[in-house]
């Protein structure tokens, strides 16, 4: 009887040792593919450069004459800029995460390689 569980436990063991590469390049690279999307919609929604945007010729604090409008142009402006790069940066950011994913396993199976050969 424990013998029997014990084959099933290491059957299931192997299998899972196996089918996780497979997991981790397909099903598990889209989940973080998706997640790093939504990471990105996120920080745009809270960075909101299109908002600045779109109110860039908009006077800031109901200043309609000609001062208040060109200093309203020019801090929206600046912060159109800023809150862009700002964006790439959060871009940037999670595309070297979703890399990372990538990498991470070849990069551990390279650390076990090189600790193998180092041992003989």
């Amino acid at each position: 009887m424990y013998f029997l569980v014990f084959q099933q436990i290491l059957g299931e063991a192997i299998l899972d040792l196996v089918y996780f590469p497979v997991w981790w390049y397909s099903f598990g690279f889209g989940h973080a593919a998706k997640n790093c999307w939504v990471w990105f919609l996120q920080g745009n929604a809270r960075l909101a450069p299109g908002l600045w945007l779109k109110n860039i010729f908009v006077p800031m604090f109901g200043q309609y004459d000609w001062e208040g409008r060109i200093i309203s142009f020019v801090m929206r402006f600046f912060q159109v800029i800023m809150r862009s790069l700002a964006l790439l940066v959060w871009l940037i950011f999670c595309v070297v995460l979703l890399l990372f994913w990538i990498g991470f396993p070849l990069l551990i199976l390279s650390g076990i390689v090189q600790l193998f050969i180092k041992a003989r």
